[in-house]
Formats: C-alpha cells, structure tokens, sequence
C-alpha cells in the first residue's frame, strides 16, 4: 500500500522548515539545493506558471457579470502578469530566450491548469487562489538554491498578488447559499493531489531516494500547512 509522503508522520529531531510569515510569503531557505533543478527549469517553470495564472483570471473577468467582481479580478490577474513580467525580464538579463525557455513546461503546465479549472467561476477563483499560493510558497523555498537569481526571485514572488478580492468574492458565494461550502471545501481537497505533483516534478531526481524523502518531507508538510491556513480563512475544512 502506498503512503502519500503529505500524510506520513513527521520524522524526529532536526527537520528542514521554511521560516513563515503569514502564508510562507517570507520563506527564505530551504536546504535541498541538491534536489533543485537547473536553473533554467527553476526560472522557466515559475514564469510560465506566472502567465497561466494571468490568462485564467482573464478568462473569468469575462465570465463574470459584476462590475466590481470583474476590477477585482482584473487587479489579481494584473499582479500575475507583473511576476511573470518580472521574471521574463530576469531571463532576458541572463542572456536567454524567455520563449525557449518557458516552452518545454507549456504542455505540462497547461494540462496542470486545464485539471484545476473549475465546473463554475467560484470553483476556478479558488482554484486560482489555492494552487498559486501553494506553487508561489515552493518556488519561493527553491530559490535559495540559486543565489543572488534566486533571491530576486524570491522578491518577485513574494510581492502582492492582490487575490484577497477573490477571497472576499468566494466568501459572499458561501455566505449566499450554505451548500457552496461543502462544495467548495471539496474542490480545495481535490487540488492538492495535482498542486503538489506539479511541485515534486520540479525536483531533479526522477524518483527520490529514502534519504531525499526525509529532506523533502518536511517542506510539503509546510505547504500543506499553508493550504489548510488558506482554507480555514474563508470557512472551508481543509
């Protein structure tokens, strides 16, 4: 029987951690630079994350009937292009194609998005806000791998995401009918599977040795920690 490390029993004495501040925004260091990935992996997989993200919450401002529902959208969805904006540059100055870069994770990251889209635009809302917390949380923990590149990194992601509009958004769905609760505190559960593969397939190794495991662990335990933060804020049993 195969046991989901997210659920396995921490190990005892000294484990890795990420420092936290509020949702893991301030994570700092993580000490698994061997299992990073090559840096144009690292850079290519969070800009191209930043602009899916971006063309999602396009998608739902048309989608959207409310004026201020569509201007909230619209600045969390002008905060993703700004990452991604930020990290293409980042690119750019490195010497690099941002196209060629980003292009070997666009079918993998595609299929990503296109299994968390939801049924209705509150499902995909959250959606947006749960699965970008908890890849921003893991990129940010990469970047220490990578040093004066991954602290600007680490500076990008960790700047506004301007989605507490959409939190606000999700809560007056659940406090208009009780029955959005249950389902929408399904949908959340449904998308760590699939967040998380997206995260363990960032690493280098194919498959982790039993020691890698242990190093590893303790991070999705944190990520996992932020999510269930993120759900309890707006009412939704992680």
């Amino acid at each position: 029987m195969v046991e989901w490390f997210w659920k396995r029993r921490r190990p005892e004495g000294r484990a890795l951690s990420l420092k936290t501040k509020g949702e893991l925004s301030d994570a700092t260091r993580v000490d698994f630079e061997e299992l990073a990935p090559e840096i144009d992996t690292f850079l290519g997989q969070a800009a191209y994350l930043q602009l899916g993200y971006f063309e999602t919450l396009t998608r739902l401002i048309r989608a959207t009937p409310g004026l201020s529902d569509k201007e909230a959208l619209s600045r969390a969805a002008g905060a993703a292009l700004t990452k991604h904006q930020a990290l293409v540059e980042l690119i750019r100055e490195r010497g690099d194609d941002p196209t060629e870069i980003m292009l070997p994770f666009r079918e993998q990251l595609d299929a990503f998005r296109r299994e968390t889209l939801g049924a209705r635009p509150q499902e995909t809302m959250l959606s947006v806000h749960l699965t970008a917390g908890m890849l921003d949380d893991f990129y940010t923990a990469l970047s220490s791998s990578y040093g004066d590149t991954g602290r600007r990194v680490a500076e990008i992601l960790r700047a506004d995401h301007d989605r507490g509009a959409i939190v606000d958004i999700v809560n007056a769905t659940i406090a208009s009918d009780p029955e959005w609760r249950s389902l929408l505190a399904l949908w959340g559960r449904r998308l760590v599977g699939d967040t998380l593969l997206v995260a363990r397939s960032a690493l280098r190794p194919s498959r982790l040795a039993v020691a890698d495991e242990k190093k590893v662990e303790p991070v999705f335990t944190e990520l996992m920690g932020a999510h269930s933060r993120r759900m309890d804020a707006m009412g939704l049993a992680a």
